[in-house]
């Protein structure tokens, strides 16, 4: 079994994302923030928002919790809109009433939106990205090869089946009713984002196949993910691990937009002078 560890990359990228940091604040007196809106208690949510304090902490950009009812998201957001210190801003997902999600992520100003969710942001998706991150630093070549996304969500799968789909990729998208275990099997690159704990089962993933996992769910606690623990135990496949594979990097490449969101500012500045 070969692990697709995302946890070493990340390293190397908040290494280069610190001297970044560092650059714009000196050089140009501009300190990076990102406002982070928190619409519900949610195991989950609290532990990648800690993730993400985290990491903007070890890199000197500023964050800015916001955790409200989802009822005032619309005018929390329209302030955000008009407060030029904030660079980026994301809604921890999912909302309680999902009907809204489009609407109010569309809120958000597209140069401000650093998760790459609304339908006019400037950014790639952060997780779509962090994806694409992964496979390429491991060196896997997705030319030719078949691809089975399954979850066509907004965080994750649609976005990811654009993107490869729009660089020429042969993608299948499956969701909740259109699951095919069959299809899965044919398939020599899976990547699974549902956060249906368990659904991908080792009878079901090709010899030698390989797997991302990018679900997430809580059960008993613990966040788990879309893999069976039974996969595993195989030694055949190219696999994220069960903890460090996708999530270390889509916080990475959050950060990365909001970075880019901030030299955006020093343009501006630039047209001013």
């Amino acid at each position: 079994m070969k692990l697709l560890d995302g946890r070493e990359l990340a390293g190397y990228i908040k290494e280069r994302h610190a001297k970044a940091v560092r650059g714009l604040r000196q050089a140009w007196q501009i300190q990076p923030k990102l406002a982070i809106i928190v619409t519900k208690e949610d195991s989950v949510i609290d532990k990648y928002v800690s993730l993400k304090e985290k990491y903007a902490a070890d890199i000197l950009v500023d964050v800015e919790v916001y955790r409200i009812k989802q009822v005032m998201l619309s005018e929390i957001l329209d302030e955000i809109k008009k407060d030029k210190s904030i660079h980026g801003v994301i809604v921890q997902l999912p909302l309680d009433d999902v009907s809204q999600t489009e609407q109010l992520l569309n809120i958000i100003p597209p140069s401000k939106d650093v998760d790459g969710l609304g339908n006019q942001a400037s950014y790639d998706s952060a997780t779509a990205t962090a994806i694409s991150w992964l496979l390429t630093g491991y060196n896997v070549e997705l030319e030719g090869k078949q691809i089975v996304v399954n979850g066509n969500g907004r965080l994750v799968g649609a976005p990811l089946a654009k993107m490869w789909q729009g660089s020429g990729l042969n993608v299948k998208v499956l969701d909740s009713k259109s699951f095919n275990p069959e299809l899965i099997k044919q398939a020599d690159v899976i990547v699974s984002a549902t956060g249906r704990p368990g659904i991908i089962t080792e009878d079901i993933v090709a010899h030698g196949a390989i797997v991302v996992d990018a679900g997430t769910a809580s059960e008993s606690g613990k966040i788990v993910g879309d893999v069976n623990d039974n996969v595993y135990a195989r030694d055949d496949l190219t696999i994220t691990p069960k903890i460090g594979g996708v999530g270390p990097l889509t916080i990475a490449a959050l950060f990365e937009n909001v970075i880019t969101a901030a030299r955006g500012t020093k343009g501006r500045l630039d047209e001013e002078l």
